[in-house]
């Protein structure tokens, strides 16, 4: 495609509540990254709300009839996922954020493995043995993989398989599922869930029971974000570079829109960073 050719935009369609979307920090920062490192070169993010898969497949064939993005970025890829088939069809160039691992799709590969094991051993070597999870919904790639590597992490370590519960990322969520998992005959010691909004829930969800944080409970947060220092304790959390994952999938996308081969990439690992939330095991 020549120059004058292009469009100038790389199409996000964004599948979730909006509310969700005005509550969690992640994708704000995400999409700061993509747009700065796009503006760099005259180019920009068409960004599109919608709801269902159903209405983002039909973005997408708008967005291939009209041509008025050069390539988009796919995130959230779930089991199965359909889109990278469709947008293939309609000629769209593509990349994923969040690929899987040894995936031969374009796009950005997320280690999560590495992070949830590393979570295991800082709350086991405090003397947790009793874990549990709050994730995403179950058809999306990173929870499922989370899931996996909680559960491998506790076999190798020798503890009981962690207790799961599946949330929506909303801070309603977080609430009502760790009063479900403190509820259980032998409740969990620390928790760990798929991003800080939910987090803030357990937080809350756990002092309303009378649950002190962390000298009874130890809370984990991933997606690190201001929330997190906003509380009290201070959520320790699993911190990511949001900002520079969003630059390396819009690195992807100009390498794609470009109709250049797009190179291999891998989003800044989650790291365990320690504050108020997290504390020995209780006796």
């Amino acid at each position: 495609m020549n120059a004058q050719d292009r469009a100038g935009a790389v199409g996000l369609v964004l599948a979730r509540p909006r509310r969700l979307l005005s509550a969690e920090p992640f994708f704000m920062e995400f999409i700061g990254g993509i747009e700065e490192r796009l503006a760099a070169h005259d180019m920009w993010v068409m960004l599109h709300l919608v709801s269902t898969a159903g209405e983002e497949a039909a973005a997408h064939r708008r967005w291939a009839e009209r041509g008025v993005v050069d390539a988009v970025a796919v995130v959230n890829p779930t089991v199965d996922d359909p889109r990278p088939e469709l947008l293939r069809g309609l000629g769209l160039p593509f990349v994923v954020a969040g690929a899987a691992e040894g995936s031969d799709l374009p796009g950005v590969v997320s280690d999560q493995g590495s992070p949830v094991r590393e979570a295991v051993e800082r709350l086991r070597a405090l003397g947790h043995r009793r874990l549990a999870r709050v994730g995403g919904p179950a058809p999306l790639l990173h929870t499922r993989a989370r899931g996996e590597a909680l559960a491998a992490a506790c076999a190798a370590a020798g503890l009981p398989e962690p207790a799961t519960a599946e949330g929506d990322y909303s801070h309603e969520a977080g609430e009502r599922l760790t009063a479900a998992l403190l509820a259980a005959p032998e409740p969990p010691t620390a928790i760990l869930y798929d991003n800080d909004v939910m987090a803030v829930g357990g937080l809350e969800a756990a002092r309303s029971l009378g649950v002190d944080v962390p000298s009874r409970l130890s809370l984990v947060a991933w997606d690190d974000s201001t929330r997190c220092r906003l509380v009290s304790p201070e959520l320790s959390a699993m911190t990511v570079d949001v900002h520079r994952y969003g630059t390396l999938v819009a690195e992807a996308a100009l390498e794609a829109a470009r109709g250049l081969p797009v190179a291999a990439r891998r989003s800044p690992a989650a790291r365990f960073t320690a504050r108020g939330s997290t504390g020995p095991a209780p006796e």
